[in-house]
């Protein structure tokens, strides 16, 4: 920090404004607003910021700032200076991709396809989906069950039918082989599945399966199967959909990882969940100024406003409301907490997510890599890398996540997860650690698996020298062990070498916040999972009707109470092989 940052810095009042930040070039990097420009400018230069911030601030020279009279000044002026410089490190939408639909075209003939595009014709659109592979199955069963046409719009008349015909896949109603009124009796039953009526066809192929499984056609029974799997699969985010139609709603979701970030929205139209799109940034920005930001920006420039708009991360919600009343109209913001608007969120989180997550693995991160090799004084560059973290809950669902790095990117192949089961219930992290390392290394020994370059421990002395000594028990002398203790990112290691500090904006430091940070949503994820099975477990048991047995196959059957929320009695009765007055009596009481 030079001189002249720690002037300004003592110098900034508390009054409310927007910060303009300048590189050694004298160009706007980024601009900011608050409430107070002496505590917001000065957090960017607190010792425990995050390798983010750390990188912002290392391109920082000089700092103006300009006083308003309020918040919402600060706001609007904000938006202006970022839409007049477009400073570097600001959000800058760019359009990403939109989800796929299956649409169903407005002819006398309609055609049955996938489709990226909105178009205003009367043809009927079912989605999003924005799981490629999940909509892939399910047009394979549409093709399975419908013999619906393939060619392309509009249909054209032929004399004779084309080779799906004759593979028994197409009716040919371009040769007239089947009337207008038949074509679209079978069109109306596929309608039926789009919008999820799949009861009936469901217990039939039931039915069917179990029927052929009987008579030992185990082929044709594992087929009805899989149709069975598909509907299962597409009839969970169909839910989503079942809305008034008088909604006029808008879904934001935020996520981000390091300076990338991604917003999704997806729009509720006439009843109907539609894929909409996903945005991409690259700023140093928090997530509430890039959402910010992002509403600001999307909908000074759309054309079609919702009524309510549903975001995934919290904002000053007042402030964009007056915003919205004074450019746009009335359109609320609210963040929901459950119910129909909480699951389409969701839908528009995990997209958001997945599109980070792509986009990570893109980089290139040879440089970090290498730069590891230096700092940490190793022999090769640590291409392999393995992180371990600890989570628990008071001793409860202790688990150990183990990820893996290859040349500086996630390699989900690698990952694993550990039950811990030497602790009975005590809090120790280095049983922890002992436990999953032991078992981690040994099977590689013994398999003859491929050795980590590094291994990474998200702590410090202590649980670095206990993977230590199990390493080296294990005649894995030659695998170094660190560990980054948290609050100032300190790179630890073993036995007596000391401590290492790095600048935040080091590539090698950030590389290594990345893979703990990484190792810590993944040992998380499991021990709320754990938690939750935990939980629901203990309520199906207390309603009447429902013992341990039942309680254990309604989990095995339903991902959660959600899901069992969403499916009718009959439908729970069938699948979770309980009387029909028990399922009623469950969704009712779950719906409380």
């Amino acid at each position: 920090m030079n001189d002249r940052i720690k002037t300004i810095l003592k110098e900034l009042p508390l009054n409310p404004g927007v910060y303009i930040m300048y590189n050694e070039s004298g160009r706007i990097i980024y601009v900011g607003k608050a409430k107070s420009l002496r505590k917001r400018v000065n957090q960017y230069f607190l010792p425990n910021r995050d390798a983010k911030t750390s990188a912002l601030v290392s391109h920082i020279d000089n700092i103006e700032y300009i006083i308003t009279g309020n918040e919402y000044e600060a706001l609007i002026l904000e938006n202006n200076l970022i839409k007049k410089h477009k400073p570097k490190y600001n959000i800058d939408l760019k359009d990403g991709k939109t989800y796929q639909m299956i649409r169903v075209s407005n002819e006398d003939f309609p055609k049955v396809f996938k489709t990226r595009r909105l178009v205003n014709d009367g043809s009927l659109f079912f989605g999003p989906f924005p799981n490629g592979g999940v909509l892939d199955s399910y047009m394979s069963l549409l093709n399975s069950l419908f013999k619906i046409r393939r060619c392309g719009m509009p249909l054209k008349k032929r004399s004779t039918p084309c080779l799906y015909y004759h593979i028994g896949k197409c009716l040919a109603p371009c040769a007239g082989k089947i009337s207008k009124v038949d074509y679209n009796l079978m069109i109306q039953d596929c309608k039926k599945m789009l919008s999820g009526q799949t009861e009936d066809l469901r217990a039939s192929l039931v039915k069917d399966m179990n029927a052929l499984s009987r008579e030992m056609k185990y082929e044709q029974a594992a087929e009805k199967r899989d149709l069975i799997k598909a509907i299962d699969i597409i009839n969970a985010p169909q839910t989503a959909q079942n809305m008034k139609i008088s909604d006029k709603s808008d879904y934001v979701a935020i996520e981000s990882n390091g300076s990338v970030f991604a917003v999704a929205i997806m729009q509720l139209r006439d009843g109907y969940l539609l894929g909409k799109a996903i945005y991409r940034a690259e700023t140093f920005a928090s997530e509430e100024d890039v959402l910010t930001s992002f509403l600001l920006q999307y909908y000074n420039t759309s054309k079609d406003i919702p009524q309510t708009i549903y975001i995934s991360e919290d904002v000053n919600r007042e402030l964009i409301e007056q915003y919205f009343k004074e450019h746009l109209g009335d359109i609320k913001v609210e963040i929901p907490y459950d119910g129909k608007h909480y699951r389409a969120l969701r839908m528009a989180e995990q997209n958001a997510k997945e599109d980070v997550e792509k986009r990570l693995k893109k980089e290139d991160n040879t440089e970090a890599v290498m730069e590891l090799k230096e700092v940490l004084g190793l022999e090769n560059p640590p291409r392999l890398i393995e992180g371990y973290d600890i989570a628990q809950l008071n001793g409860k669902y202790t688990v150990a996540s183990l990820i893996s790095f290859k040349d500086g990117k996630s390699n989900k192949q690698g990952y694993r997860r550990f039950n811990i089961k030497s602790l009975d219930g005590a809090i120790d992290d280095f049983g922890a650690i002992a436990e999953a390392t032991l078992r981690r290394y040994r099977r590689v020994v013994e398999e003859n698996l491929e050795r980590p370059d590094l291994v990474l421990i998200d702590g410090g002395k202590g649980q670095v020298n206990t993977a230590r000594e199990v390493l080296d028990d294990l005649g894995l002398a030659d695998i170094p062990v660190i560990g980054l203790a948290k609050k100032q990112e300190t790179i630890v290691f073993d036995y007596d070498r000391e401590d290492l500090n790095l600048p935040h904006s080091n590539a090698a430091l950030r590389l290594l916040i990345a893979i703990r940070d990484e190792c810590h949503r993944f040992a998380t994820t499991l021990n709320q999972r754990q938690r939750s099975s935990d939980v629901r477990f203990k309520l199906l048991c207390s309603i009447k009707g429902i013992g341990e047995k039942r309680a254990r196959e309604l989990m095995t059957e339903f991902d959660s109470l959600e899901s069992i929320l969403n499916t009718s009695a009959l439908e729970l009765s069938k699948r979770g092989n309980i009387p029909l007055r028990v399922a009623e009596r469950l969704l009712k009481e779950l719906s409380l």
